[in-house]
């Protein structure tokens, strides 16, 4: 019995350490550059964002795919760290941009940062990023396999 309690935490371990290992990894092309992406594709994971995170590697970002093209907003509720939200439309091209979004603790008195047009994909990266790469409305992102049109 006592080697069960033992041997059962290393089990269990092994088991959540294999699970996260194979997970799909996603990645977005921009610019010239090749970021690693976490996918939101429902209103839980799109409405939680980047929220709580202290950092982000330089590499990666979050991909917000909506099921419709049109205006978006996006805020910096309970987000930590300040990001470059990057808007596409449903042909995957650069639309608008929000550079230099600084974090924001106000909870619901965070302002919203617009798109200036319709767009249907949203793609947070680091601030600086966008600067970084020399972006220009127009610039087309390209989808890595496995990240379907829609959600």
């Amino acid at each position: 019995m006592r080697l069960m309690r033992l041997l059962l935490p290393l089990l269990l371990l092994l088991t959540l350490s294999g699970c996260a290992s194979t997970g799909a990894s996603h990645w977005v092309e921009l610019g010239g550059a090749r970021y690693q992406v976490e996918l939101a594709t429902n209103d839980e994971s799109r409405a939680r964002g980047l929220m709580f995170r202290d950092e982000m590697p330089a590499d990666h970002g979050m991909l917000f795919l909506h099921e419709r093209q049109e205006l978006q907003a996006y805020w910096m509720k309970n987000t930590k760290i300040a990001l470059d939200i990057l808007y596409f439309d449903d042909q995957r091209r650069l639309v608008s941009q929000q550079r230099d979004v600084p974090p924001c603790s106000a909870g619901d008195r965070c302002p919203p940062y617009p798109s200036s047009g319709p767009a249907r994909y949203v793609l947070e990266l680091n601030a600086g990023q966008a600067e970084k790469l020399g972006l220009q409305d127009g610039a087309q992102l390209t989808f890595g396999p496995g990240i379907a049109d829609q959600p």
